[in-house]
């Protein structure tokens, strides 16, 4: 790897602040200090800048607890951003892993890992997301049949993927979906009459939201978490 895109990489620096860098001598590597931009560098060589080692930073992997009012935006006008409750560098480096609206809370994932994202949010991957629902108006048992035969909605030209709905009271139920379509619980609720007052993300796959943490919080995955995806 290039010795300035290494640095880049690792820092918040731009690739022209790093060029004034080396220009500074503030670079070494392997103890001898380095302007060379270009200079290839590897795993073997000891790369340090303004005298502090610097170390290709580890690939990320984080749940977190999206609380109401927060979008799954880079960056947004209105609202503050699941990136902002982040206190850690690069956070705009992160991929939001299946995105839930603006009022929706729960199980977020996040990372710097494109092909470990990649697979969370494909429907080929068949990564089942379940959503605790609470509606307006009672569940009639025959949605469970509606919901596992597939729903269509407005403005669609093919039924949903079968879906779990367990109902747990007459206005709750636990809903697994299968793919990500637009608001989709909200419009699949709305296909059999109803409307759906509070939407609630538990788990991803076998990643499980940590009831330990509250709205706001994150943490890392472990090591079976991720492997699971």
């Amino acid at each position: 790897m290039r010795l300035d895109k290494y640095i880049t990489q690792v820092t918040d620096f731009s690739r022209k602040e790093v060029k004034r860098l080396l220009h500074a001598d503030e670079v070494t590597v392997n103890g001898v200090p380095e302007r060379d931009p270009g200079r290839k560098v590897g795993e073997q060589d000891d790369i340090s800048l303004q005298g502090m080692p610097l170390e290709m930073p580890r690939t990320r992997y984080l749940m977190l607890y999206k609380p109401e009012g927060v979008v799954c935006s880079n960056d947004d006008p209105v609202h503050p951003t699941v990136l902002a409750l982040l206190e850690l560098p690069r956070v705009e480096r992160l991929n939001i892993c299946g995105r839930l609206d603006v009022d929706t809370t729960g199980l977020v994932l996040l990372t710097d890992d494109g092909q470990w994202a990649h697979r969370v949010a494909s429907p080929n991957h068949k990564t089942g997301k379940v959503y605790h629902v609470t509606t307006a108006d009672p569940i009639p048992s025959r949605a469970v049949q509606q919901f596992a035969e597939g729903l269509m909605l407005n403005g669609e030209r093919e039924r949903t993927k079968p879906a779990e709905l367990e109902i747990l009271s007459e206005h709750e139920a636990r809903v697994c979906l299968h793919e990500g379509r637009y608001h989709q619980v909200k419009r699949m609720f709305a296909a059999i009459g109803n409307r759906v007052e509070a939407l609630h993300r538990e788990q991803i796959g076998a990643i499980v939201l940590d009831e330990m943490l509250d709205p706001g919080e994150y943490r890392e995955l472990t090591d079976d978490e991720i492997a699971s995806i």
